[in-house]
């Protein structure tokens, strides 16, 4: 067959139509959409990589209009299965659904505290998460860390753990949202990532086929995230919360900035480790504040907005939450997490107050010391990454040490120390720490 195929009779369809239909700034037909979607996720589909790239990159250079992107989601969607949480019961009554997505950045563990301490509560946390790419770290390998873990739980274990703890964090499942599996893989070679409508639709149409009631969303900008400008994040999360509330999910969003480093360690085992010091009442300042607001908002989302969240981890429920859902996936809480064999301190040059501290640059740092991934399916180091001693508005003297590199394989110490090089930006005026969440959208 060619590139031709025939939809309904009343439109006929084919690849090259499609594409230039975009590429000359036209909209799309639901049933182009439709189409095309449908086609290119079937292997023999009859929409080639190459095609496909193409129309990607037609999108990217002219954009969709909301109508659009709420049909593109929708046949990513409709490309595989639906989950569907609303049997869950506990102590005979249903169990509210909330989940929370982050687009991503330099030291975002989040989800490891959020989750329990949300489900402390007796909210079900149905969390998909993912394996890291480049310079941003994934949930998946950061709990991977721990002896014993495992990331692939089934729909039946999961809803049974559900009910039985309230979280989940696990890796989805092949048949969600198949089409943007995809289509992913193939944005991420053709440089085609950074596309509002394409990251708004690939986000959500995981998250609305995963099945959850609620939807909060940590939209981030600065260097170390996917978007630099916070205009073209809030108009990411203005999108995304319109496609969850258009399904009925019920969706919010905070914008917070990625320009630094979340908490003051980059690297799998070592952000466990940091997560669960902020589980027992500790932990950096920056991390508590984010994974609080977002707790506030998944509480609120579902009916629960006169709590305080910050009482359970003062209390050490959400502590034998976080080690109930370890355990129910194979993992020893107790265990000693991986410790590197090798370590390198970078020292201040000079004295001052920091007054930068480069997220992009920490990032690749922790990525060059093998906390990262260059293509998918390369293993990582559980036990590389980077340990910060100062932030923005510490003062440092020369000599004082402002990174800790860690690796088991000391060769990539050089490469991580260019990285790092500019990664400090050192003045002699007090800096103000810049605000950590900065508006929140809803519709």
């Amino acid at each position: 067959m060619s590139s031709s195929d025939t939809d309904t009779d009343a439109e006929i369809i084919d690849t090259i139509g499609v594409i230039r239909t975009k590429r000359d700034g036209g909209e799309l037909s639901d049933a182009q959409i439709d189409w095309v979607v449908d086609r290119y996720a079937r292997a023999a589909g009859h929409v080639a990589d190459e095609q496909m790239s193409a129309l990607l990159m037609a999108i990217v250079l002219r954009g969709m209009t909301r109508r659009e992107i709420a049909r593109w989601t929708q046949a990513m969607i409709d490309s595989g299965r639906r989950m569907d949480f609303s049997g869950l019961r506990r102590d005979g009554r249903p169990m509210i659904t909330v989940d929370k997505h982050s687009t991503g950045g330099v030291g975002d563990k989040i989800t490891l505290p959020l989750a329990p301490l949300v489900a402390s509560y007796g909210v079900a946390v149905p969390q998909l998460s993912g394996r890291g790419l480049g310079h941003t770290g994934g949930t998946l390998d950061k709990l991977e860390s721990i002896p014993g873990w495992r990331a692939e739980v089934g729909p039946d274990e999961m809803a049974a753990q559900l009910e039985k703890v309230g979280a989940v964090i696990c890796a989805a499942g092949g048949d969600l949202a198949p089409a943007d599996r995809r289509l992913y893989a193939l944005r991420d070679v053709t440089g085609t990532v950074e596309s509002i409508p394409l990251l708004a639709s690939s986000i959500m149409s995981k998250k609305i086929a995963e099945g959850t009631g609620a939807l909060v969303l940590d939209v981030k900008f600065g260097s170390g995230a996917f978007l630099k400008s916070e205009a073209e994040s809030r108009e990411l999360a203005e999108t995304m919360v319109a496609l969850g509330e258009a399904a009925g999910v019920r969706t919010r969003a905070l914008l917070t900035d990625m320009n630094v480093p979340l908490g003051l360690t980059a690297g799998n085992a070592l952000e466990v480790a940091e997560s669960v010091e902020v589980l027992a009442g500790g932990g950096p300042e920056d991390v508590v504040e984010l994974t609080l607001a977002l707790a506030r908002e998944m509480l609120d989302a579902a009916g629960l907005g006169d709590v305080d969240p910050a009482d359970h981890l003062a209390g050490g429920q959400a502590m034998d939450t976080w080690r109930a859902m370890i355990r129910a996936q194979g993992g020893d809480p107790d265990a000693p997490l991986p410790r590197a064999p090798h370590s390198d301190t970078v020292v201040a040059d000079g004295d001052g107050v920091m007054v930068g501290l480069d997220a992009m640059a920490v990032g690749l740092g922790a990525w060059r010391l093998g906390a990262g991934r260059a293509v998918p399916g390369e293993a990582v180091q559980a036990e590389a990454g980077i340990t910060m001693h100062a932030k923005p508005g510490d003062r440092v003297r020369a000599g004082d040490a402002l990174f800790t590199l860690h690796t088991r394989t000391p060769e990539r110490f050089v490469a991580a120390r260019a990285a790092l090089a500019s990664a400090v930006s050192l003045g002699d005026a007090r800096c103000e720490r810049a605000p950590l969440i900065t508006d929140r959208v809803t519709v």
